[in-house]
């Protein structure tokens, strides 16, 4: 019988995600060892305060405030970043892999804005960096997209990649609860952050985003380019009315490669707020699950659903992460750092973009509004779907509006025309809808 492999790991980082690692696998420890014949041993813990009890025991020789005690350890094999930030994280993941270690991490933030320098300096280390719980905690998403789909050409992927905002948006539909309300009880659930800015503005999903669109479509991805809108202005009235006209609203990650067909194609890639039709599937994925649908020229379409975050979720694919490191640490073959490869691709503006839209205005209710209305889409070549009308006491009509397909730099003509009408209220909601 061969001897049983050990693996050492140092983690970076105890927190809510560090601690649900350590008593993941502690509890796994048997289940890991049965299906790898591995020992996965913790054998340095970076922390800010040694002295703090905690969830999972271990010796407090292991807890360091040092990290050097992690990355100069040579008896170390896997560093497990879970710190997250930029700094010190990036720093940490450079000197482990300039020390020949492996790493693993839940940093998106890191992986989205620094990922390509990161992954090719593991490639000239002969390492590789495992990060599939930086996006979509327990939901299996990165690794599909690395082997299972590899023989794609991915054509469009549409993901609801943020918790807080689903959850908020969820209660919003479900219970008819105003958005202040909806955030404050996300909050006390441990679903949205102390400050949750980067969440409801959508740049938390912009970073995963970018993670799975640089695999999805073998792009090195500027997150920074992504055109970014958050829920903030999300209405209760606009979700009854969207629920009125057949939709949910959900907060998107679209990407798509225009133009499939060709080599060096570009790329649309955006988050914002979107009336889902009912009966899709994402209109089913409700609080803090989330959920990525995708199409694939051979596999045709294919949705990963399950819980995005939480401590038990995210240690899972990180656990994961740690049984692929060990095994390259077995294998003799060098790392293919696929990521490495990939060139920078422009990503197309959104005017370049056309979509159907949801409009809602306020406008005096008198004769001729209408007419207005349908004169200035109408000279912008735009059509109309679906139109609902309420009035209300003050004499002030609500319209609603639904489009047609329609490029968004004619929209925006439109729009600049239609707000310009005396008529029109400067109060108005504006959301895409998904086709």
């Amino acid at each position: 019988m061969m001897p049983r492999d050990s693996v050492k790991i140092g983690l970076l980082g105890m927190g809510t995600v560090g601690g649900g690692v350590a008593a993941l696998l502690a509890r796994s420890d048997g289940l890991l060892r049965e299906r790898t014949d591995i020992d996965f041993v913790i054998k340095r813990v970076l922390v800010r305060d040694p002295s703090r009890k905690r969830a999972v025991e271990l010796p407090p020789s292991v807890f360091t405030t040092a990290a050097a005690d992690v990355l100069d350890d040579p008896e170390i094999d896997v560093v497990v970043e879970l710190i997250g930030g930029i700094e010190p994280a990036r720093t940490y993941i450079t000197a482990a892999l300039q020390r020949g270690k492996y790493v693993v991490t839940a940093n998106k933030d890191l992986m989205a804005q620094h990922g390509a320098e990161l992954l090719e300096l593991a490639r000239r280390f002969n390492r590789n960096i495992f990060y599939e719980a930086a996006v979509g905690g327990g939901i299996p998403l990165l690794r599909p997209l690395k082997h299972c789909l590899v023989a794609n050409r991915i054509k469009r992927i549409i993901g609801i990649i943020n918790g807080t905002t689903n959850y908020i948006l969820t209660r919003m539909s479900q219970d008819d609860m105003e958005f202040d309300a909806a955030l404050a009880q996300a909050q006390a659930l441990g679903f949205a952050e102390a400050d949750p800015a980067n969440d409801l503005d959508g740049l938390d999903a912009a970073y995963k985003l970018a993670i799975l669109a640089g695999l999805a479509f073998h792009s090195r991805i500027d997150a920074g380019a992504i055109f970014v809108q958050g829920i903030r202005d999300v209405t209760r009235q606009d979700i009854h009315y969207a629920r009125d006209l057949g939709y949910t609203v959900k907060l998107l990650a679209l990407g798509e490669r225009c133009g499939c067909d060709r080599v060096g194609d570009t790329l649309a890639l955006r988050v914002h707020p979107t009336l889902v039709p009912l009966d899709h599937p994402l209109a089913a994925v409700h609080n803090e699950f989330n959920a990525v649908f995708l199409e694939g020229d051979a596999v045709g379409e294919v949705m990963l659903y399950g819980r995005g975050a939480g401590a038990a979720p995210t240690a899972s694919a990180v656990l994961a992460d740690l049984v692929d490191a060990a095994r390259c640490l077995r294998s003799e073959l060098e790392n293919g750092v696929m990521e490495s490869k990939f060139k920078p691709e422009a990503l197309l503006p959104m005017s370049a973009l056309s979509s159907r839209f949801y409009l809602r205005l306020l406008a005096s209710d008198r004769p001729g509004v209408f007419g207005a209305l349908a004169t200035a889409f109408g000279d912008e070549q735009i059509s109309l779907d679906m139109i609902i009308q309420k009035r209300s006491e003050a004499g002030v009509a609500e319209i609603v509006l639904v489009t047609h397909q329609v490029s968004e730099e004619n929209f925006s003509r439109a729009l600049k025309r239609v707000t310009a009408l005396p008529a029109i209220q400067p109060r108005y909601s504006i959301f895409r809808v998904l086709s």
